[in-house]
């Protein structure tokens, strides 16, 4: 349903420079007869941002946005989320999930200087994207006007949207678009998704070749690869004793582990529109950085903290996923977390091989190990394991009882 083409004269559109965002650009001019602002983010997508520009100029577009978002998107959203050792349905890193706040707080932000009425982007109608961008929007401007065109239009089908360019004498490659990837991908620092084609059929193996970021464990080096992880506050900061801003260590580790087979991912998750979908994941830097992380808070976070913190995680990585970033109740919960952090300093080594990555040592200066109370040799008195008895038989008194009235568990 389209909104009311009076109350539309300015759009910033989310615009890739691809065949749907250039189309998109041509249908919001025609349709609602408005201006159109084009915003390209670079996020570490590993593709140059600039020939959007080129583009969007070829189309017409007067406001042109195009910005290196790269270390605000790692500094502000990767590590705040790793923090919380997040994974949605146990696997998934949420590599797609966590870009969307940030392009929407953007676009909202140029909405703002531009004295746009509306926003628009390109994610479909089946797909979790479009939630994630709106639900951003609405939060951080409660009266924008969003234009999602694929629920709008007509054009159903890569062949409708060529025809479309055709038509309008919209300029596109047409020789390069005809060797497009049959699958749909979505990049940035943290990752890169796959979608579609033949991996509609979740028995279907993805294709060797549809890899862009790892090398198949099968041909990865031989020999293992070790390196240490620096930590401040639950954030890294450090690789082999060398201090990086978090894009360049993110890229740095996905390059490393990316060599050695590391971060593949094949998996059926539930969208929060409601449908299963199968999509492949490559993130190579932060299928080191989870357990890295977690290594280094085995040492640092107090028992009852760290298990509060693991039962929080689901709730949170199901917040990110969904599109609830700018919610209460996830600035709640990365409150809590981040308080939990200030202690979660030191190092951590990790093994990188054929497409496994292994924790092999990990020391902090504010370590809550003692080795002279967890020894198996003489502790000195450190600890008295008389104490033990006491506390076990305390911990069965409910039981005890239960038992002695006759309650019999089968």
């Amino acid at each position: 349903m389209s909104l009311d083409k009076s109350s539309i004269n300015k759009v910033v559109l989310a615009y890739s420079g691809g065949l749907d965002t250039s189309v998109i650009v041509r249908w919001l001019e025609d349709t609602y007869e408005c201006e159109v602002v084009t915003f390209t983010a670079d996020i570490g997508q590993g593709e140059e941002v600039e020939p959007a520009r080129a583009k969007a100029e070829a189309l017409g577009v007067k406001e042109i946005y195009i910005e290196d978002l790269r270390e605000e998107f790692v500094r502000d959203y990767v590590f705040p989320m790793f923090r919380a050792n997040a994974i949605y349905e146990g696997e998934y890193l949420l590599g797609t999930s966590i870009a969307r706040p940030l392009i929407a707080k953007r676009m909202i932000e140029i909405a703002n200087e531009t004295g746009a009425d509306a926003i628009s982007h390109g994610a479909t109608g089946k797909g979790n994207d479009q939630v994630r961008f709106e639900l951003g929007a609405y939060a951080l401007k409660p009266g924008v006007k969003v234009i999602a065109p694929w629920r709008e239009w007509d054009l159903t089908s890569r062949e409708t949207l060529m025809a479309y360019c055709k038509e309008r004498d919209i300029p596109v490659d047409f020789a390069k678009a005809s060797k497009k990837s049959p699958y749909s991908m979505d990049a940035n620092l943290l990752h890169i998704s796959y979608e579609g084609d033949i991996l509609e059929d979740p028995w279907s193996e993805a294709e060797p070749d549809m890899w862009r970021w790892t090398v198949s464990p099968e041909e990865a080096p031989d020999a293992p690869e070790y390196m240490e992880i620096s930590f401040e506050k639950g954030d890294p900061v450090a690789i082999n004793g060398e201090a990086m801003s978090p894009a360049t260590l993110l890229e740095t580790l996905n390059k490393k582990a990316g060599a050695h087979g590391i971060g593949r991912l094949d998996i059926v998750e539930n969208r929060y529109v409601g449908m299963k979908s199968r999509g492949c994941y490559e993130t190579p830097g932060g299928t080191v950085l989870l357990p890295a992380h977690r290594a280094i808070e085995s040492l640092t976070l107090d028992r009852e903290a760290a298990h509060l913190k693991d039962s929080l995680m689901p709730k949170y990585a199901e917040l990110v996923y969904n599109g609830y970033w700018w919610s209460p109740e996830r600035t709640m919960l990365q409150a809590l977390i981040d308080e939990s952090q200030q202690f979660v300093n030191g190092d951590v080594r990790m093994k990188l091989y054929k497409g496994a990555v292994t924790v092999v040592g990990r020391r902090s200066p504010n370590s809550l190990f003692d080795e002279s109370i967890a020894t198996f040799e003489d502790d000195a008195g450190a600890y008295d394991q008389k104490d033990a008895a006491g506390f076990i038989k305390l911990n069965a008194l409910r039981m005890r009882i239960a038992a002695q009235k006759g309650r019999k568990l089968d």
